[in-house]
């Protein structure tokens, strides 16, 4: 039976109200896990108010 190892990755946003993702450094984290042998499970945000994003939380998983 394969055995996985899980690591959860929080990245917040900016702007004013929140909500701004800087894909180009969101990009570098998710391309240095999967070097790393991570792979994306899932991603979702977190609210702030008003519908804003206040920070990404991606899960990630690889066999032990």
């Amino acid at each position: 039976m394969d055995k996985w190892e899980y690591r959860t990755v929080k990245y917040l946003t900016t702007g004013f109200f929140g909500g701004k993702l800087d894909e180009t450094e969101f990009d570098k984290i998710l391309n240095e896990m999967g070097e790393e042998g991570w792979e994306l499970v899932s991603c979702f945000d977190t609210n702030q108010t008003h519908g804003s994003s206040r920070e990404v939380v991606s899960v990630f998983k690889r066999k032990k």
